[in-house]
Parts: C-alpha cells; sequence; structure tokens
C-alpha cells in the first residue's frame, strides 16, 4: 500500500456534529486516510456501525488500517465500500440498512492526493496529468484538455473554477495542443501561467498561481464532483432516520453553494401547490440547523494546517 498520510480537517467539530451514539449506524462518505471515520468508530459500542466509502483505493486501504487500530474493544461493525458516495443508496440498500444517525461527506481532494506528482492533481511538481480518484476509471484531465472544444474548455473553467480569464485561458490550450499534446501537470501550468495577467501585487496581498482555478475546474470536471454532491444531497434526507445528522465539509463556493442552498431549503419546508397555500407558501421544515452560518477552522487549526483555512463544515438536523 502507498503510504497515505492526510491531516483531517475539522476533526473534532464534524464528530461533534454527528452527536455520534454508541448504538448508531453512521456513513462516511469521503474516508481518505481514516481521521474523520476513526474519531467516529472510537465512539460506537458494540451495537454501532460505520460505513465508510471512498473511490480511492490508497484512501479506503489507509482509512481500513487506520479504524482498525482505533477500534474500541468490543469494537462496532465497521464496512469498508470502495465505491464514490454517489452509489450511497444502493450500497446501503445492498447491506439492509433502511436509515442511518448521521452522514459525513468531506468533499475536495486529499493531502496525498495532492503530494503525489504521480496522481496528477498539482502542479508543484512535473506528473502525469491525470487527476482522478479512483486511478481505474474514466477519462483523465489529458483526455479532456486533449479533446474539448476551446467553447467547451471556457465553460468548463468559468463553471467549475470561477476563472474569469477562462475564455483566453481556453484560446491558449487549444493553440498549445494544436503545436503539441500537454500531457503533463507542469505544460498545462507553464500554459495558463503564459495566457493569464500578471496579478496586479497593490490589489492582492497573497497572489495564488495563476493555474490554480483551472486545475481546480479539471478536477471537478474528472472525477464529476458537483454531479455526486447533487445525489448526495438529493438521497440523504431520505436515508436519515429522524434525529439524524447530515454533516458537510466545503473548501470552495462552488460545493458550499449547493450545499447551503439545499439546508435553507429543507430549513424552510416544501413549497406548497397554489391550493394550499392560502396562509403560507410553505409545508414543515424538513431540517433543523444547528449552526445556520456553518462552523469555521480554528485559527489555531488553519496555523497548523493552511489547507483548512477555506473548509466549512454545514450542518442540517433531520426531524421528525
Amino acid at each position: 500500500m502507498v503510504a497515505f498520510s492526510h491531516v483531517t480537517v475539522l476533526l473534532r467539530e464534524a464528530v461533534e456534529a454527528l452527536d455520534v451514539r454508541p448504538d448508531g449506524t453512521y456513513v462516511d462518505c469521503t474516508a481518505g486516510g481514516g481521521g474523520h471515520s476513526a474519531a467516529i468508530a472510537e465512539r460506537l459500542g458494540r451495537d454501532g456501525h460505520l460505513v465508510a466509502f471512498d473511490r480511492d483505493p490508497d484512501a479506503l486501504a489507509a482509512a481500513r488500517a487506520r479504524v482498525t487500530a482505533a477500534l474500541p474493544d468490543p469494537p462496532p461493525r465497521v464496512t469498508f465500500v470502495g465505491a464514490p458516495f454517489s452509489q450511497l443508496r444502493s450500497a446501503l440498500a445492498e447491506r439492509d440498512i433502511a436509515a442511518v444517525d448521521g452522514i459525513l461527506a468531506d468533499l475536495g481532494v486529499s493531502s496525498p492526493q495532492l503530494d503525489r506528482p504521480e496522481r496528477g492533481f498539482s502542479f508543484r511538481e512535473s506528473g502525469p496529468l491525470d487527476m482522478r480518484m479512483d486511478p481505474t476509471r474514466g477519462p483523465t484531465a489529458a483526455d479532456l484538455v486533449a479533446s474539448l472544444s476551446e467553447h467547451e474548455l471556457a465553460d468548463l473553467l468559468f463553471r467549475f473554477g470561477d476563472e474569469k480569464h477562462a475564455r483566453r485561458i481556453a484560446r491558449a490550450i487549444v493553440a498549445r495542443r494544436d503545436e503539441q499534446p500537454i500531457t503533463t501537470t507542469d505544460d498545462l501550468a507553464a500554459v495558463v501561467a503564459g495566457a493569464a495577467p500578471k496579478p496586479n501585487p497593490r490589489k492582492q496581498k497573497k497572489a495564488i498561481h495563476p493555474a490554480t482555478k483551472t486545475f481546480q475546474a479539471l478536477r471537478i470536471a474528472v472525477n464529476g464532483e458537483l454531479d455526486e454532491l447533487d445525489t448526495l444531497l438529493h438521497d440523504a434526507l431520505d436515508l436519515l432516520a429522524p434525529g439524524g445528522r447530515l454533516a458537510v465539509i466545503t473548501f470552495h463556493s462552488g460545493e458550499d453553494r449547493p450545499v447551503k442552498q439545499t439546508f435553507a431549503a429543507w430549513a424552510r419546508g416544501p413549497e406548497l401547490p397554489p391550493e394550499q397555500a392560502v396562509f403560507r407558501s410553505h409545508g414543515d421544515p424538513l431540517v433543523r440547523l444547528p449552526n445556520p452560518k456553518g462552523v469555521e477552522p480554528s485559527d489555531a487549526e488553519t496555523t497548523a494546517n493552511p489547507r483548512a483555512r477555506s473548509a466549512r463544515l454545514r450542518i442540517a438536523e433531520k426531524l421528525s
């Protein structure tokens, strides 16, 4: 197994958000290096059950090792599922689990994925332009860069990366690939850096690398991350038992926006049809929001782990 050392973000806050009961059933949608999963398992008793998902085989193996080492005595039941969390509903049904008491999703990319050049997530070191969380399935980032039209590339960069210079960068990518294929992370980073305007140090105290948003957008597209999130938000409320909680950690506005909007809609209650909306436009609330504005990492955590600085935890508790 390849070493998979990951610093878990919002560890205490996320586990406390689930309000773990010793006899409850909980799902970690993104087991990663096992930090959240292990902390949940430590709070479970003999009758508890943890179901840990991850589509990255290295991440799931690391989670299995870490959780196994952390299990209390007597141990709870732990099930590991090598699949994306969009398959949550079917995976639970296959295991005769009708409802769960808590679901946790830690979105985004993990430190080991970023730090290993061969995975192609980062431009800090040269590596193949891959970016697949499951390296055995689907097209790579290089495939998208090679096959999408200039318009499609620009749309992807703007939609998933909030890239203001999407058209300019897409034009440069197409011009470069007409000369030679773009197959490595440093190849792509150089093209983007050459196309993007130089940052104004007066307006931006700490300039990010010009390729940051392009890499984010391609990663999201390669892994279908927002589609995965949409499926989770569609299924989670049905799968939670009354009083159960859904906790989601996001790292950028593209992830946080749909979570925030969905939770707010649940808290308002379903919109009533015109014939029923005489005195009010919405039915009874479906959830309670313990922290309506979300939970952010402490200063101590962001100092120790700068990658946590953009994280936000949102929590929804299903009402009876």
